[in-house]
Parts: structure tokens; C-alpha cells; sequence
């Protein structure tokens, strides 16, 4: 289980494979603020009304000059029909092996009805156009989460 990835370091490179039918590579976004958020699971409560709640803010993220992807280790097929389900506007990012949360910090120690496991920890980075970590929520709650995202970013943007 590897450190958070903190704000004003190098955001960790990656290549996944993405929902849009690519491949997502961080290095070809520079110049560009990203807002990964990771969550654990497909079509679950929580997740769900996470990934809604970005869809309905994709277009104010989108006039930042942004983008967002969320990730979680689901299979490109599952996220394929998640998307599909909740009229996604944006990539999801296939995980399957957990490299990337681990990198990020997001592949934490859990523990549900004192079962402990290893999953993903809700998070959000924001990584500004130099492909610095500008900013991180380690415990997410999704409840008006994405407006703390976008005021953020507005903050990153205009900075």
C-alpha cells in the first residue's frame, strides 16, 4: 500500500485503457487540468450517484479548459455498461490490476463488519496543466463533492 500522492508533486504517469475506445496516457494531456476520481465499484449506490454527479457538472468542468475520467479496477466492459446505464459524458478508465490507484495512493486497506480487505479508497486529484498534483480529497463524500471539485479547479485555473 503506497503513500498518498500529495498536493505540488509530480502527478504519477499512467496509461489505461479508456470507455471512449483508446487509450487514456496522462503525459498526452499536459497542458491540460485533469480531475481523476476513483471509486470502488460499478453501478453501486455510492458510485453511481458520484459518477452523476460529474456528468451533470461535465460541461462547467469541460469550460475550465478540463477534463475528467473516473477509474476503478472494473473491466472496460463494465464500465462500458455503467456508462451506458447513467448517460456517462465522460471516459472511464479500466484499473483491472489496481497500478494506477496504487500509485496514486487510492489502493488502501478497508475494513467492512471487521472484514479486512484491500480496495479502493474514494479520492479525487486534480493535476494542474503542468502535470503537478494541485489537489486531493482522500475520503470522499459524495454529497455535494462535485461543487468542491469545481470550485477547486476554478481556483487552479485561475491561479
Amino acid at each position: 500500500m503506497a503513500d498518498w500522492v500529495e498536493p505540488g508533486s509530480p502527478a504519477p504517469k499512467f496509461t489505461l485503457p479508456s470507455t471512449d475506445g483508446g487509450k487514456v496516457r496522462l503525459a498526452d494531456l499536459r497542458g491540460t487540468p485533469v480531475v481523476l476520481y476513483f471509486y470502488p465499484k460499478d453501478d453501486t449506490p455510492g458510485c453511481t450517484k458520484e459518477a452523476c454527479a460529474f456528468r451533470d457538472r461535465s460541461d462547467d468542468i469541460r469550460a475550465l479548459g478540463a477534463v475528467i475520467f473516473g477509474i476503478s479496477p472494473d473491466d472496460l466492459d463494465s464500465h462500458r455498461a455503467f456508462a451506458e446505464k447513467y448517460h456517462l459524458n465522460f471516459p472511464l478508465l479500466a484499473d483491472t490490476k489496481h497500478t494506477v490507484a496504487e500509485k496514486y495512493g487510492a489502493w488502501r486497506e478497508k475494513n467492512r463488519y471487521g472484514k479486512k480487505f484491500m480496495g479502493i479508497q474514494r479520492s479525487t486529484f486534480i493535476i494542474d496543466a503542468k502535470g503537478r498534483v494541485a489537489k486531493v480529497w482522500k475520503a470522499v463524500k459524495v454529497d455535494g463533492h462535485d461543487e468542491k471539485v469545481l470550485e477547486a479547479l476554478r481556483d487552479i485555473v485561475d491561479a
